[in-house]
Order: structure tokens, then C-alpha cells, then sequence
């Protein structure tokens, strides 16, 4: 099963701006990750995998596709 960031974020009930802010980033720059035209680093998605409250335990994330694909 692959959910994007997007998804994450509005299954966590953020918005675009609500969330950029907690993360310390822009929304332009949260935008760009979520429309798969630039990729967060390791740090920056784990923290958002932690504003979101997402606990995977057997996870991948696909550069890619910049989505997480669970296992």
C-alpha cells in the first residue's frame, strides 16, 4: 500500500499552513514535497511522520515515487 504526504497530512487534519509552520519550513517547500517536485531529507520526514502521528513499523520510502510504501 503506497499513501503520499499529502495524504498523511490531511488524515492528521493539518493544513498546508498549519503544518509547514510546526515543521519550521515553508508551505511553498511543504507544497513541493507533497507535489513530488523536491524530496524531504531523512530528518525532516521524520519529523513530519511525527507531527502526523504515523507509526509504522515496517515502512520504506521511495525516492521515487516520494511516497511511503508499507511492508
Amino acid at each position: 500500500m503506497k499513501i503520499t504526504l499529502r495524504a498523511l497530512r490531511v488524515n492528521a487534519g493539518f493544513t498546508i499552513k498549519e503544518a509547514s509552520y510546526r515543521l519550521g519550513i515553508s508551505s511553498v517547500t511543504l507544497r513541493s514535497y507533497e507535489n513530488k517536485k523536491t524530496k524531504p531529507n531523512i530528518d525532516l520526514l521524520n519529523r513530519m511522520l511525527k507531527l502526523y502521528n504515523v507509526k509504522f513499523s515496517n515502512f520504506e520510502y521511495s525516492n521515487e515515487d516520494q511516497e511511503l510504501i508499507l511492508t
